[in-house]
């Protein structure tokens, strides 16, 4: 087996991984023909083409109006999870999804939640593969909206939804404004993660305080992306001493991006930062879970072993239960030795 091949048959979890973002242009399409939602482009090839990460947030709200029965939202999860189990061994995972892109057009918490989790039952059934739920506040909504939300999922629990997360336009929603909401996750036993840090072409729309705020207000878990945080020494220091995760995700910009976002990665792993390698929204920006790992092998210039290291440290950064990780590490680490065997 070659280098990449190798790194892409080892076992992987995703723990950053948007739903909205998860679909194929074929089956936005699909979804559109059949709901009668206009799209902003007639051919597939190029309804991904987007301009900047703006752009890239409006295609997900389109996206949203595109998902409307219980059935739709099926098919986008169960399709989440094969494509990640084909195309990277992916094991596990923990999804984002957006209440808010969908309410707007009389979609109901039940349906959303309830359909996610039929698709993730049937993947679970099919192919072996066990995926979460991760409702996501849009904090360009302001926290009144997020308060509602959180009370929405606390009203209808399911034992696959085992967190809360945040995302969109960081600057137009500062996590210091939705301390309620999740203080209130946070009292009816629901993990904590948030977007922070995220845009690296501008300090002052993330700056590395929110991930302090992250942290100290909103009590969070772990931190999704968090590359601006570097430009604080002291917070860096702290965070690698916490042993803080953070979900990074190497593809996640423009292309003439790539190169700084790069950059960025390897400063981070040479900080000691725990680095939880994930896809974001894997068709949109050309990636997978297994391309992901061979690109940040690449990027960090790791060996298939520290590959194999790095992907069962990210078990740690996960919600699953004690006894949860100690039984996947385990799988993991037989046929990380099988593969060992296949190499030599």
């Amino acid at each position: 087996m070659s280098i990449d091949a190798l790194i892409r048959a080892i076992p992987k979890i995703d723990l950053h991984c948007h739903l909205a973002g998860s679909l194929s242009a074929k089956t936005v399409f699909a979804l559109a023909a059949k709901n009668n939602v206009p799209l902003p482009v007639t051919d597939p090839d190029k309804f991904y083409a987007f301009t900047d990460f703006y752009d890239f947030l409006a295609r997900l709200e389109i996206i949203g109006r595109c998902m409307i029965t219980r059935d739709d939202f099926a098919r986008v999860s169960y399709e989440a999870v094969a494509d990640g189990y084909g195309k990277g061994n992916l094991r596990y995972a923990e999804f984002f999804f957006s209440p808010n892109y969908h309410y707007p057009h009389g979609v109901s918490y039940e349906t959303m939640v309830d359909g996610f989790i039929d698709g993730l039952r049937r993947a679970k059934e099919e192919l072996g593969i066990t995926g979460r739920l991760i409702p996501a506040i849009n904090r360009e909504l302001g926290p009144e909206v997020a308060l509602a939300m959180v009370r929405d999922v606390l009203a209808h629990p399911r034992e696959e939804v085992i967190g809360i997360g945040m995302d969109c336009a960081e600057f137009k929603g500062p996590p210091e404004l939705f301390k309620d909401a999740y203080a209130l996750a946070r009292s009816a036993g629901l993990r904590c993660t948030a977007h922070a840090c995220e845009d690296n072409q501008t300090l002052t729309q993330a700056p590395p305080r929110n991930v302090e705020t992250c942290l100290d207000v909103l009590g969070c878990d772990r931190i999704d992306h968090g590359y601006n945080m570097l430009a604080d020494p002291a917070l860096t220091c702290r965070c690698r001493e916490r042993g803080v995760p953070f979900t990074v995700c190497s593809h996640t910009c423009v292309p003439q991006r790539m190169e700084k976002r790069a950059e960025t990665l390897k400063a981070m792993h040479e900080a000691g930062l725990f680095l939880v390698p994930c896809t974001d929204d894997p068709p949109m920006f050309g990636t997978d879970i297994g391309t992901t790992y061979v690109t940040m092998a690449r990027v960090l210039s790791l060996s298939v072993e520290e590959v194999a290291a790095m992907s069962l440290r990210t078990l740690d950064a996960s919600w699953l239960s004690d006894a949860e990780k100690a039984a996947m590490k385990t799988e993991f680490e037989a046929e990380i030795q099988s593969l060992s065997m296949i190499k030599a």
